[in-house]
């Protein structure tokens, strides 16, 4: 049967991946809980929909903290001064004293700590976020002759994102609170410049 004319036509659903992302952003930033069926009903689709837009549950989550991490790390490198390994540590501290005070990462980690953990500390994609940015932040950096490095630039940065992710969630694991300053210091050691200068392998390990 075709539609009388002038009708309107059927046009693609406004949502998609990104507005469901951005609705469930919306709800960690007011610190509620993300129930998908809710969710779904918010965006005015079905469960399978939603699912087929974003996956599993833990998927979404993933990609908003991977999002939240992203904008932490945007807002932290603002006015950040000097250069070289200083200016890592600078970012980087910063950066993790803004993750441990979020309000919403709080309300989120009170309700579902072992959730957390296995998404912000397992390889995956707050992982990968976070080893990208850091990896630009340190090829910048080496580009300019304020930093050399004994290993890839991106090994280096994973390796720095897995450090600091170990202290900064320590309390999560057992300990009594995050070990920010401990974090530093063995973030400090594996940005120590190369023995006898030279080139570093950095350079061309992007």
């Amino acid at each position: 049967m075709r539609p009388p004319s002038g009708a309107a036509r059927p046009c693609p659903h406004p949502g998609g991946p990104a507005a469901a992302l951005a609705a469930a952003s919306a709800h960690y930033l007011r610190g509620e809980p993300i129930d998908m069926s809710a969710l779904a009903a918010e965006l005015g689709v079905g469960r399978a929909t939603l699912y087929r837009w974003v996956g599993s549950r833990e998927q979404l989550l993933a990609a908003l903290l991977g999002e939240m991490t992203e904008r932490t790390y945007r807002v932290a490198a603002r006015g950040v001064g000097g250069g070289g390994a200083e200016r890592i540590l600078a970012l980087l501290e910063r950066f993790m004293r803004a993750v441990v005070d979020a309000e919403p990462l709080k309300a989120f980690t009170e309700r579902e700590p072992r959730l957390f953990i296995r998404l912000a500390t397992m390889p995956g994609t707050i992982e990968d976020r976070a080893t990208e940015l850091l990896t630009g932040e340190l090829q910048a950096e080496i580009d300019r002759g304020a930093l050399g490095t004994r290993l890839p630039t991106r090994t280096l940065a994973q390796a720095i994102v897995r450090v600091a992710d170990s202290f900064m969630y320590a309390h999560y694991l057992g300990g009594n609170r995050p070990e920010i300053d401990q974090a530093l210091e063995v973030v400090e050691l594996l940005l120590r410049p190369c023995p006898g200068g030279g080139e570093s392998p950095g350079a061309a390990g992007r």
